[in-house]
């Protein structure tokens, strides 16, 4: 992970330092990062965060579906062959996902084949905030909300998610989230 850089930094890049800096701050959405940055400058990190979430809460829905469906599945395949994003693979380590035994491994394999049959795209959770058994039994009730329920409740974890990996990237006073 690259060392942390002060916000006055971050507003003095160029597009393409920008890009390569921030660009992963909401997994597999480079856009996210395009697009906000014309807002600069930012006062500080939570300004910049706050830019990211009220781009994601403008956007229609079928945009968020997209954004959520740039999000790996919860120790699925791309985790068991080591291809997540180095965010990725920082952020299911916290929860634990690496550790599961095989039985559980399966369940939450069998958890996230239910959930995205049913919405055509992967659950999605901070895994930051949450452990293993959390995040097997937010598969299990979030599976039953309704498609734009559940929509905005995937959206509301990317933006926690999206918090962390800010903090992580730039200089703050706080080791904490947005």
């Amino acid at each position: 992970m690259p060392s942390p850089k002060s916000i006055e930094e971050v507003n003095q890049m160029q597009y393409e330092q920008f890009m390569h800096y921030l660009g992963n701050i909401v997994e597999e959405a480079p856009w996210v990062t395009s697009s906000i940055w014309s807002c600069r400058p930012f006062n500080d990190a939570k300004e910049l965060h706050h830019t990211v979430c009220t781009l994601l809460d403008e956007v229609p829905l079928i945009v968020k579906e997209s954004v959520l469906r740039g999000h790996p599945d919860l120790a699925g395949k791309l985790a068991q062959q080591n291809q997540l994003t180095p965010e990725s693979t920082r952020e299911q380590a916290a929860a634990g996902l690496p550790d599961l035994t095989p039985e559980k491994g399966k369940l939450i394999s069998e958890f996230n084949q239910k959930y995205k049959a049913k919405f055509d795209f992967p659950f999605v959770i901070c895994a930051r905030e949450n452990k293993v058994e959390s995040i097997m039994k937010g598969l299990q009730i979030r599976v039953e909300n309704c498609r734009e329920t559940e929509a905005m409740t995937g959206i509301s974890e990317i933006k926690k998610i999206c918090g962390y990996r800010i903090a992580d990237l730039l200089s703050t006073d706080t080791d904490s989230k947005m």
